[in-house]
C-alpha cells in the first residue's frame, strides 16, 4: 500500500528533499506540495503530513491537519516544551489523531543527544554551542532545546547544572538549565558541541552535519512510522532501536 504524503514547505530545501526521496520510494507517493501561497486544503485527502515551514506557520498547519483526520510528521524546528504540551491536549481532543515531532532527521544527531543524555549524570558544568547556516531562522535550534530538555530529565534528582553569571546575556539562553550559545555563519550546516566540565577533565560530545544527505535515513524512518501514530511522539530516538542490542 503506498502512503500519501503531502508536503507543507515544499520549495525549501528540505521541502525539495523531502519530494526527492518521496519520488525514490516504492511505498510514498506525493500527493501534493505546498508552499507559502497555497491554500492548507489543498493537504485534504492526503494520508500523512509533513511539515517543513518555520516556527510561526507551523503550529496552524498542525492544527489544520489534525482538525481534518490527517496524521502529522513535523519536520520544523522551535516546538518547545511548552508548545508540545498544547499540542498533546489538541491531539487528545480528536480520537486517533497522531503526531510525530522530529527536531532532527539526522542519526548521528539522535545519537550524539543520546550520548550526552548518559554523561549528564556524571557531570554539574554543561554547555551547548550549536551551529547553523545563517539562514535559519530560529535559535537555539530545536535539536538544542531537545538535548538540553532530556539533559535536564536526566539529572532530575541531582538538581539544575552549574551555570555561573546565567544574568548576562553574552552566557546564552538557559534551557532546563543548560546555558545555550547559538551561531548562524556562512559556510555552515549544521553542528552541536554539549561540553561537560568536571574537575581536571572536559568531555566534548560533538556532531556535526556535512551534507542534507545525512537526513535521508531518519526522514524515511519517520515518513514510514507516520502512518500509525496515535498521540504526540517526539525524537526520532523513539522510532529507532538505541539499545544496542542486536536484532535476533
Amino acid at each position: 500500500m503506498t502512503t500519501q504524503v503531502a508536503v507543507v514547505g515544499a520549495t525549501g530545501r528540505m521541502g525539495q528533499q523531502v519530494i526527492r526521496i518521496i519520488d525514490a520510494t516504492d511505498d510514498l507517493s506525493l500527493f501534493a506540495g505546498l508552499n507559502s501561497r497555497s491554500e492548507l486544503s489543498e493537504m485534504i485527502g492526503a494520508d500523512v503530513v509533513i511539515d517543513l515551514t518555520v516556527p510561526a506557520v507551523s503550529q496552524s498547519v498542525v492544527e489544520f491537519a489534525i482538525e481534518h483526520g490527517i496524521k502529522v510528521l513535523v519536520g520544523t524546528s522551535g516546538w518547545s516544551a511548552e508548545r508540545l504540551a498544547w499540542l498533546e491536549r489538541r491531539v487528545a481532543e480528536h480520537e486517533g489523531a497522531g503526531v510525530i515531532v522530529v527536531p532532527n532527521f539526522s542519526i548521528g544527531s539522535v545519537l550524539a543527544t543520546s550520548f550526552a543524555t548518559m554523561a549528564a549524570r556524571f557531570y554539574d558544568s554543561i554547555e551547548i554551542i550549536e551551529a547553523h547556516h545563517a539562514s535559519k531562522v530560529d535559535s537555539p535550534s530545536g535539536t538544542a532545546v531537545r538535548t538540553a530538555e532530556l539533559i535536564g530529565r536526566a539529572r532530575s534528582h541531582q538538581g539544575p547544572v552549574i551555570a555561573p553569571h546565567a544574568d548576562q546575556r553574552a552566557r546564552g539562553q538557559q534551557v532546563a538549565s543548560v546555558p545555550i550559545h547559538s551561531l548562524r555563519m556562512q559556510g555552515v550546516v549544521a553542528r552541536q558541541d554539549v561540553h561537560f566540565g568536571a574537575l581536571g577533565e572536559l568531555l566534548t560530545i560533538t556532531h556535526e552535519t556535512l551534507s542534507p544527505d545525512s537526513y535521508e535515513r531518519g526522514i524515511l524512518a519517520a515518513l514510514r512510522a507516520t502512518p500509525g501514530a496515535v498521540g504526540v511522539t517526539v525524537g526520532l530516538d523513539a522510532l529507532i532501536d538505541l539499545s544496542g542490542n542486536a536484532a535476533e
